[in-house]
């Protein structure tokens, strides 16, 4: 089917074109490059059954033709965006939302949701299950994009009651990999890069919160089945194994050979102490579950970031 992939310059959105392609979907990519990259666009120049469109989602998305499926990946993700461009962030996750909606609207198409397991906030539950309703600061620094995502699965859902659109909406829980922004402030691409450069590599806290970590190609196998399925309500998609950020530090030091010291930092505002998915309805529903171990994606991901400086 045609495609229309909101985001589809991003980190995320690269992978996810790629495996619609690969499948024999035709892709249009749609994004405004403010975090995604350019790179990523020529990586498929000249590809059958691709386009790119430069597009700001915000504004009304004018598309010839018809599409089958718009899967809305149009937001800025990392915590360095939090702070820099929260105004935007909110936007994107409502008005950007909206517009996407009703595109898939317009065009009978099915319309999916990139929802994330910021939605939780900082658990009080663990692990996290698509019914637990989260713990969130509302006005903390964080707040724009948990917000933003918890109105954008809100929207979804009122135009799912409302207008009967076919829906999906995934939580997607740390994901890494190649075609991370190095300077995206997320902890497997800080590390990496600061193992590469030899720069202490910077633990905030003790680093004895936990984080679950899912490679790029297994969570986007994950976003596919969830597309493909019938289920129209939040399923959580990242991986059930649980490391400490200290633990995460010392692979990485030990995988990139580095020198890196280890330099510990004060926690930033509302950093969540544990987070880690639930994956039972996943497993159920769609029949989905990550293979990959944190070591061989962080191999890759460390040679892929290597290849690039």
């Amino acid at each position: 089917m045609r495609v229309v992939v909101a985001g589809g310059a991003g980190f995320l959105g690269t992978h996810l074109c790629r495996a619609l392609l690969e499948r024999g979907d035709e892709v249009v990519a749609v994004d405004n490059l403010v975090t995604g990259s350019k790179a990523n666009v020529e990586l498929f120049a000249g590809r059958p059954g691709y386009r790119f469109q430069w597009a700001d989602v915000t504004q009304p998305l004018l598309l010839d033709g018809p599409v089958g499926a718009v899967m809305n990946l149009a937001s800025p993700a990392s915590p360095a965006d939090f702070a820099s461009i929260p105004l935007e962030i909110l936007q994107v996750g409502s008005a950007g939302t909206k517009n996407l909606l009703d595109l898939a609207l317009a065009k009978g198409a099915r319309f999916f949701q990139a929802s994330t397991s910021e939605v939780y906030g900082n658990p009080t539950e663990h692990p996290q299950a698509e019914t637990y309703w989260g713990h969130v600061n509302p006005i903390g620094a964080r707040s724009v994009y948990d917000e933003a995502k918890r109105y954008g699965e809100a929207l979804t859902m009122a135009y799912h009651r409302v207008y009967d659109l076919d829906v999906r909406v995934v939580r997607i829980f740390n994901t890494y990999g190649p075609h991370m922004r190095p300077d995206d402030g997320r902890v497997v691409s800080n590390f990496i890069t600061q193992a590469l450069a030899g720069r202490p590599i910077t633990v905030y806290g003790d680093g004895s919160q936990t984080r679950s970590f899912c490679y790029a190609t297994d969570e986007v196998a994950g976003l596919l089945a969830l597309l493909d399925s019938t289920y129209r309500r939040p399923v959580n998609i990242g991986n059930p194994d649980e490391f400490t950020v200290l633990e995460l530090a010392r692979l990485v030091i030990e995988v990139t050979g580095s020198r890196s010291e280890i330099a510990f930092v004060d926690l930033p505002e509302d950093d969540p102490s544990r987070r880690c998915p639930d994956i039972g309805l996943a497993k159920t529903v769609l029949g989905w579950a990550p293979t990959t171990p944190l070591r061989q994606g962080v191999e890759a991901t460390a040679a892929w970031f290597e290849s690039q400086r």
